[in-house]
Formats: structure tokens, sequence, C-alpha cells
């Protein structure tokens, strides 16, 4: 059994952990929820050896540990599948694996490749992945990435005595419905080997997932829920210590579009991933494209961008028809991309906050070369009230923040920047329920100021409740067209049932 006492935490001006206790037990699936900044990646990290508590115990099989570091944490069996994952891109699968434990297949200063691939294939076959270890991993897909995120983890068992404890760290955020249920499966059946910490903002999989729930705000755990007892709106209370607004995704202030057209696609197709694809955009408008993962999406929102170029069929933005296709045209014709992964594409880490909302419009805050770093900061300043940003300042590296704050910072850098169609791919992706209804305020918000807004969203629900227009994808080819004006909005199994 491990377990953490009264575990405390502080930063300067923050009380991250408040006596926290916590175990887990032999073969059980622990979920761990809460707002963003709750405390749940700091506890995390206590857990996985990345931070060091002040005050409280850790204690494995009743004997008390501390870990200076995350190796230490592994050689106690501890070991974390991570949001954004670990993996070097450039690496083979079989390097990633045993990345810092090359030692094993060494003799005399040269790697026993066959040996490694060997070992890998025994640790890739835990996780019922067939492939060749010597496969670049850049060329795997997210849901491969993940499972050999999990092997790798797995390589503990061969390495510590006892049992393993795994944190899966928003483990299911991009992936589809028929890979989570892979997941889930799987995680279910290593548990005859490992404990699991399970953290997502997915209620619905951590309540099918977890044998108990603990329920964090505020840098404390206000409630432990065993999984019969367990129900979404009393959890999501507990999380937000309010009751979850039945408006939530802010129907009411759901305004009719006007006549002006911003986007217009007329038979266009990529050659690859959609075809014959027709639809407008109008000033203040959200249009969702709604399908499954290879539908054409995601796709048809980075043509809009400039990022990819079709092959057939015409698009006008504004009245322009475009017929060279890059970001820089984009950004000129007030097209602003909020993409899936904002830690990769939407913030630079290590550039802090007002650096990354002026980054797409320096020419407005350079004067004969010099930087007039004033005027941004007074721009950073504005939008994080308006906003609510939640940061100490402007000079907060953005990778620190919150998913939802990196969310605002980019959805800052576009708006102040002047962009009045916005493509928004899954933009709650990985928020927390509070984090998720200030993007559906500011979408309202933009949608009055007279922006378009291409939406492809993280759920269903997610898609009818905010659209005025929802067009469903199979295959690349449009299916159907839904009316989504209040009251009249389509049900799952409409949008269902053209999809699959």
């Amino acid at each position: 059994m491990y377990q953490l006492n009264a575990v405390d935490k502080k930063f300067p001006g923050v009380h991250a952990l408040k006596a926290v206790d916590f175990e887990i037990k032999r073969g059980e699936i622990v979920g761990l929820v809460g707002e963003n900044g709750a405390g749940k990646s700091t506890l995390m990290k206590v857990i996985y050896g990345a931070y060091q508590p002040d005050g409280g115990s850790i204690t494995i099989d009743g004997k008390a540990v501390r870990f200076s570091n995350p190796r230490q944490a592994m050689d106690h069996g501890i070991g974390m599948v991570f949001q954004e994952q670990s993996l070097i891109l450039n690496l083979t699968v079989m390097e990633n694996i045993f990345l810092g434990y090359e030692q094993q297949f060494v003799s005399y200063g040269v790697i026993n490749w066959k040996k490694m691939a060997a070992a890998a294939r025994h640790q890739l076959s835990k996780v019922k992945l067939d492939i060749d270890p010597a496969t670049i991993t850049s060329e795997l897909s997210f849901a491969q990435r993940q499972l050999v995120e999990l092997a790798k983890v797995l390589t503990l068992e061969e390495r510590v005595d006892g049992d393993l404890v795994i944190l899966l760290d928003e483990p299911t955020s991009v992936l589809a419905k028929e890979e989570v249920e892979l997941l889930f499966k799987l995680v279910r059946e290593l548990t005859n080997r490992a404990s699991f910490i399970f953290v997502s903002h997915r209620m619905d999989e951590v309540l099918d997932l977890s044998d108990r729930i603990y329920v964090m705000k505020d840098g404390a755990v206000v409630d432990v829920v065993a999984h019969d007892e367990a129900k979404v709106d009393a959890i999501q209370h507990k999380m937000v210590g309010r009751d979850v607004d039945k408006e939530y995704y802010r129907e009411q202030k759901q305004r009719p579009y006007s006549d002006e057209v911003l986007v217009s696609f007329d038979g266009v197709s990529d050659g690859r991933k959609y075809r014959d694809m027709s639809f407008d955009l109008h000033r203040g408008e959200v249009l969702c494209l709604v399908g499954t993962e290879g539908s054409g999406r995601e796709a048809i929102l980075r043509t809009i961008f400039g990022l990819e170029t079709p092959t057939e069929g015409s698009v006008s933005i504004k009245g322009n028809r475009i017929t060279r296709f890059n970001a820089q045209n984009g950004v000129a014709l007030g097209v602003g991309y909020i993409p899936r992964e904002r830690k990769i594409e939407g913030i630079v880490n290590g550039m802090n906050v007002y650096e990354n909302m002026t980054l797409s419009q320096m020419a407005n805050y350079s004067s004969g070369g010099v930087l007039k770093t004033s005027d941004e900061k007074a721009l950073a300043r504005d939008w994080i009230q308006r906003l609510a940003i939640k940061t100490p300042d402007v000079y907060k590296d953005c990778g620190g923040l919150s998913g939802g704050n990196q969310q605002k910072v980019v959805l800052a850098k576009w708006r102040s920047g002047g962009s009045d169609i916005i493509l928004l791919d899954h933009p709650t992706r990985g928020l927390d329920i509070g984090a998720k209804e200030d993007v559906y305020e500011m979408v309202r918000a933009m949608c009055d100021d007279g922006a378009g807004i291409v939406l492809v969203a993280d759920t269903l629900e997610e898609a009818i409740g905010l659209s005025h227009t929802i067009l469903v994808l199979k295959d690349g080819k449009f299916q159907k067209r839904f009316d989504g004006r209040p009251g009249e909005k389509p049900s799952l199994y409409d949008l269902v049932h053209h999809m699959i």
C-alpha cells in the first residue's frame, strides 16, 4: 500500500497542498479530479518525486520513504505516463523504452541492438502493441505512443521488488472513443501487476474506470468517493464549490448571426482527408464540424488558416479568393488558430505571457528594430484582466500556467491582434469544468463582437450546445447539416446516426 499522510507543499504565495491524505491499495485504480489549480499536478509530482513535500510523510507498505528525484521514485516502482508524452520522437521505440537504462545491453562499449529489440518486444507485448521496436517513434500514432509510454513504465517490473504504482496523467485527452476503450481494457488487465492513479477532466471516464475517486479543491482533498456511490453532479459541485450552471453552454446568450460571409468553401478537396466540401461561415456564427477521427475536420481548419493547400475548389476569406495558402496570409486576413496541441502549436514554452500574446503582431510593437516592451506589457495586462487569466504577472513563463490559462493566452493573442475568424480545435481538451465554462463564455462574447468561429468540439454535447450550425462529416465527405437555434438543436442520436 502507498500512503501520503498530511502532506503539505508551499510555493511563494501559493499553498499548493494542504495536509493531504491519500492512499492506493494493491491492484486498485484511483481517480483524481479537481479544477485546474486544485493541486492535482502538485500531488502527482510529489508522488513521482519531482517535488519534495514541506510536511507530512510518505510510506510504502508501512516503510517511510522520501524521494529527491523521479529516478528514486522509479526505483521504488512508481512510474508516470505523461499527458504531453515524454518520448523523444527521433529515437526508435526500443531506445525510448530503455532510455537511461541502456547499460544492460552494452558489451565492451557496444550496444547489442538485437538484445534490446527482443527486450522491447517483451515490454510491448505487455500492452498488446505489435510493432517493430526499431520503428522511429514519430511514425507512430498518438495512441500507439501512449502505449509505448506505458510499456516504458512497465519495465520497472524487471528492475524493482514489490508492486508498481503507475500515474496516468490525462491519458485519453486526444484519443478516439475506441482507443479509450482499448486503453481502459488494458489498464484493468494490468491491475494484477500494478495499481493506477488516473487523472482526467472527463468525469464519465473517471467514474467508469476508478474503484475510488479523490476530489480536490484549493489544495485539499474535499471528498473520497467509492465507485458505487459516485455521481457526476455531486462530484462537480464539490470540485467547483457551487452548482454547475444549468445553462452550461451559455445557450441563453446565443444570438442570430449576420448575413455577412467571412469564409466560403466551394467544392474544396485536399486530395487526401476531405473532398467536395462546400459551406459558408457568417459573422457571429459558431459553425461546428462533427465527425469521428479521420473525418477531415482538423484538415479543414488547417486549410482555412493556410497550413494546408487544397487541390480542388475555391476558398474565399472576406470575399478574397485565396490562391496562396500560408499562415502569414491567414493571419493578415484576420484568421486566428487555436490548435489542439496548445503546448506545442499554441504557446511557446520559455516565453512569458506578454511575449506570447504579442507574438503574432510584432510589427505593431517594434520601431526601428527596437521592441516597445512597455506597450506589449500594457496590452497583456489589459487582456489578463478581460479574460481573468490567473498569472502572478506578465513575466510568468506561459508553460507554467494551467491548461485553461494557456488557452486564454492563445485566445488573447488572436483577439488582441484583431482576428475575427477564430478556428477552435478541441478548445476545452484537458480543461476542468470551471475553465470550460470560461471558454464557453468567451465563445459567446466573441460572437457578440462579430467574430465567426469554426469549432471542432471535444464532445458532441459541446458541439450541440455551442453551435449555430453543425456540419456532420464522415470519411472526408459532407453528410448532413443541422441548424442549432436554441430550442431546435439536434439530439446526440441525430449526429451519431450520420457520423457512423
